[in-house]
């Protein structure tokens, strides 16, 4: 591996800097004073094809990964308070449970912290497997952050096998991504990492509270129809039945509408360039925002 951005100085003895140069941990920590202040810090970390596909042929990102993005990945976790992830990416990714790992665990105990980090599954239906492993095995118990509207039988049956958090106001529909945000940061879990999927990141891109993005760039062209890496999410109906904004005009009732991108004002978000790594053709770049403020 090596790095780009910022460049490199080379080590103390004035040769080139090597892999073992680069300290992952230091290049991906959290910002210091954030931390120090108790503030969250959202990041997300996605792999994406050249074209911007954010999964293989198969429907799974693994296809696009590499042993430096798995690297990459270990230390994002092994950083992180809590990882959120969306209810459809754990159960196609097959999600597991975080095992305690000797390089990180004794420190995360010494500072106070889970020697793991906490899962946190993003659920409105609360369509959850909860005889598996993500629950029955886990190190510190799965968090399920759902909406006001979810069906209490299902709510009932996630209590018993999780913490469950109700992520929005009473009254309103689905997860509020800002109001997720929020709640995990309230239980002192303010270094947060999501590993997606694409829902789950437009809409925590749309919440306006995504700090940074961790992106693996694949040298590989997926084509076809796969899915972006962000997916703006399903518009809200309008009161009393009518219809959408983003409903294309003269489309019949019905017609399937997202929210219009940018309309709250919230995006395009600027990002800056962090960092830039590179090894076998993958590009690691870690954009932030307001990473002085």
């Amino acid at each position: 591996m090596r790095r780009l951005l910022p460049v490199p100085e080379g080590p103390a003895d004035g040769g080139p800097e090597t892999e073992s140069d680069i300290d992952l941990e230091e290049a991906y920590a959290y910002p210091a004073h954030i931390v120090a202040a108790g503030r969250p810090w959202l990041r997300a970390n996605m792999v994406t094809s050249l074209d911007g596909a954010a999964q293989a042929g198969d429907g799974l990102s693994a296809g696009l990964s590499s042993p430096a993005d798995k690297r990459i990945f270990g230390v994002l976790r092994g950083l992180a308070d809590v990882v959120i992830v969306g209810a459809s990416t754990v159960r196609a990714e097959g999600y597991r449970p975080p095992q305690p790992k000797p390089a990180y665990a004794p420190a995360r105990v010494a500072a106070g912290r889970n020697p793991v980090p906490v899962i946190a599954i993003v659920s409105r239906s609360l369509a959850l497997d909860l005889t598996a492993p993500l629950f029955t095995e886990a190190v510190v118990p799965t968090v399920v952050l759902t909406g006001p509207d979810a069906d209490p039988e299902r709510l009932a049956a996630a209590r018993k096998a999780a913490d469950v958090i109700i992520a929005g106001a009473p009254g309103t529909s689905g997860v509020d991504p800002g109001a997720a945000v929020d709640a995990l940061a309230a239980r002192g879990w303010t270094r947060m990492l999501t590993e997606g999927g694409p829902h789950l990141l437009g809409q925590l891109l749309e919440s306006g509270r995504l700090d940074e993005l961790c992106l693996a760039l694949s040298p590989q062209l997926a084509g076809g129809t796969a899915t972006r890496m962000t997916v703006a999410s399903p518009a809200v109906p309008a009161a009393g039945g009518g219809t959408p904004a983003g409903t294309p005009a003269g489309a019949p009732v019905g017609t399937p509408t997202v929210s219009p991108i940018g309309s709250d004002g919230k995006l395009p978000q600027s990002m800056e360039l962090h960092t830039l790594l590179e090894e076998d053709g993958f590009l690691f770049a870690r954009y932030v925002r307001n990473i002085n403020s």
